[in-house]
């Protein structure tokens, strides 16, 4: 059984890595091969999800496809192509990470276009199951400059969770898709917290004071603008912030458990393990 794993150079994709590598036949699809660390147990092949006659050599032989495509417009082309390329390859499940409540209503631009492909997934013909995970705790290293932390969550509660928990999960499925054929999970950290929560958490952690500052809609978009953002997806996180500002994420379960037997990481845990990243800030 090989499983192929997209997206290999991002956060999501490279922790499912190394939860699989050495337990699994695992290869992995890159842009670059020059440009990849070397991970033992995995093989690395050339392809492009937006180029669809890069992909045949890759998704040769592989049985199970973790699809993943990065966050933005061409997103479902992407998908296409890769759902593509599986049922001609004969793969026969496809593990999808999707996004937190995605749907044709979805209030913002990211999860109205990834319904669009897994809801093309889930008429492919092909075995599948679907995450959708809640907002990451790693998105929070980003947003720390000395005592101040930003975000997109304005006043709101977030069931965040700790991407490490998302890829074990994922890794979990990919090793016995079987059982969960047809599922979609929401992965979510033990509690939703807010953000001033989280500097509390940061503020015990480092020994100094950190104070969340909430910013408007408006302000949000400023600050990824001139932060060198593009302006879609600038835009999008508006929405986001638009969105958790009024309650939407505003939930936790026991998803997490329930596929990997042990429970999320919380807040706390994850500040005191990315320590010395938030030290630094």
């Amino acid at each position: 059984m090989t499983i192929l794993i997209t997206g290999a150079t991002g956060t999501v994709s490279g922790e499912v890595l190394r939860e699989l590598a050495g337990k699994q036949p695992v290869r992995a699809l890159v842009r670059d091969r020059s440009r990849v660390p070397d991970v033992d147990g995995v093989d690395y092949v050339v392809g492009d999800l937006d180029r669809p006659s890069t992909l045949a050599p890759a998704f040769d032989g592989v049985t199970t496809l973790w699809l993943l495509t990065a966050m933005g417009p061409l997103a479902p082309s992407q998908s296409m192509n890769a759902l593509w390329a599986a049922r001609h390859a004969g793969v026969r499940h496809v593990v999808r990470l999707s996004a937190i409540g995605a749907a044709h209503d979805a209030p913002t631009r990211n999860g109205r276009l990834h319904a669009l492909s897994d809801a093309e997934l889930q008429h492919s013909g092909i075995a599948w199951t679907i995450l959708r995970p809640s907002n990451f705790m790693q998105n929070m290293l980003g947003t720390l400059a000395g005592d101040q932390l930003y975000g997109i969550f304005g006043e709101g509660r977030v069931g965040v969770v700790d991407v490490r928990d998302i890829a074990a999960v994922a890794a979990e499925i990919l090793a016995a898709p079987q059982r969960h054929e047809g599922m979609i999970y929401t992965p979510t950290g033990p509690e939703s917290i807010s953000l001033h929560q989280a500097a509390e958490e940061l503020t015990r952690t480092l020994g100094r004071p950190v104070r969340y500052v909430p910013q408007s809609p408006e302000q949000t978009l400023d600050g990824l603008l001139q932060a060198g953002l593009d302006e879609w997806t600038a835009e999008v996180l508006t929405e986001y912030r638009i969105a958790y500002g009024s309650g939407w994420g505003d939930f936790s379960n026991d998803h997490v458990a329930s596929v990997t037997g042990r429970s999320p990481r919380s807040i706390a845990e994850f500040v005191r393990d990315h320590q010395r990243q938030f030290a630094t800030a």
